[in-house]
């Protein structure tokens, strides 16, 4: 019985690590004033002071970032080194 147990809580732990793979937050971020999307469940501790989310897609997550107040307009020079092209 306590093998099944055992069991059954390894496989509920792996299933909820699993579950947040591909889903993207907000994050404010005192260091640089700026708002960035991330792929981890942020903590909010020292420069992180604000975190959204999950989405579902990384484009939700621009949407998202688009219309939160505290976020500043995203530049194309921005958006160039988030997507990591020239």
């Amino acid at each position: 019985m306590k093998r099944l147990i055992f069991a059954g809580s390894l496989l509920l732990a792996s299933g909820t690590v699993s579950f947040a793979d591909g889903l993207f937050w907000v994050v404010g971020n005192r260091a640089t004033g700026k708002c960035n999307i991330v792929t981890s469940n942020p903590v909010i501790i020292g420069d992180i002071w604000f975190g959204d989310g999950p989405y579902k897609s990384k484009a939700d997550a621009k949407l998202a970032r688009s219309t939160i107040r505290a976020c500043p307009a995203v530049t194309s020079d921005d958006e160039k080194d988030e997507d990591g092209t020239n």
